[in-house]
């Protein structure tokens, strides 16, 4: 289980200011909240999806859960197996699947050999690397092209290569970007059902997309977020009800309407 109490993040950029000539503008630093005040749960056999626009501050949320990153203010908390807070940084990130489109792989390697690497990285016994690679084959369908080079590899297989480097350590809390965008239908399809097996065994997913249909058919809960901001919480069924929508897709658009309503007025 994973947990965020009023995470926020603080970042500096540049913007164009008057300058003492009415007609001159000059360049001066701005501090600004991607995230302002966000606090989120995801339990063991929930797949949480983390939905918003461009610029909403969903990858910056992701890489703080996933420990990648440093808020300003606020904490996260995650829990061990045992059900107990866990504190030391590095057992926490152990526990960590994670998943985004920057993410470099070893291209001259093969699937399976990158693997491998990472098995004596983490200090699995050859054995139970090797029963691990064959599952984690059979689970992504990777049969075909797991030894083939990482290089060669179509964008669906090389997100599947991706997928299967997040699974080698058997973590029980999984945070992927955007994992299905711009894959084909099998490709998509194959991450989706990892998604959903996932649950099945008591592991938390925590997901952000675009794709809205995915989330309404996929996810527990989702936490729909603004401008830094979470803007609706609840289950797809329950966000659809409130906004008198059929389907998720129609729901996040009268959310949107109504945020963007506020801040007009």
């Amino acid at each position: 289980m994973i947990e965020a109490k009023n995470i926020q993040k603080m970042f500096t950029r540049n913007v164009l200011a008057e300058g003492k000539k009415k007609s001159s503008k000059k360049s001066v630093k701005e501090e600004f909240y991607a995230l302002d005040g966000i606090s989120l749960q995801a339990k063991a056999g929930e797949i949480v999806g983390i939905l918003g626009p461009n610029g909403a501050g969903k990858t910056t949320l992701l890489r703080i859960l996933g420990m990648l990153m440093q808020p300003t203010a606020g904490e996260v908390l995650i829990r061990s197996k045992e059900g107990e807070y866990e504190t030391d940084p590095v057992k926490v990130k152990q526990n960590i699947g994670y998943l985004s489109g920057n993410t470099k792989l070893y291209h001259r390697l093969s699937t399976r050999e990158m693997l491998r690497m990472l098995g004596e990285v983490y200090g699995i016994e050859k054995q139970q690397c090797e029963e691990r690679i064959g599952h984690i084959f059979d689970v992504l369908d990777m049969e075909q092209f797991g030894d083939n080079r990482i290089e060669k590899l179509s964008t669906g297989q090389t997100q599947r290569a991706n997928i299967a480097r997040c699974l080698i350590h058997d973590p029980d809390l999984y945070i992927f970007d955007e994992p299905t965008l711009g894959l084909d239908i099998l490709s998509a399809d194959a991450i989706v059902n990892f998604m959903k097996g996932q649950k099945e065994l008591g592991k938390t997913v925590l997901y952000s997309t675009h794709y809205l249909e995915e989330a309404q058919f996929l996810c527990d809960k989702i936490y729909m977020i603004y401008q830094g901001k979470i803007v609706r919480e609840g289950s797809p069924s329950d966000i659809m009800q409130e906004t008198k929508t059929g389907n998720l897709r129609d729901a996040f658009h009268v959310v949107m309407d109504q945020v963007k309503g506020g801040d007009a007025q």
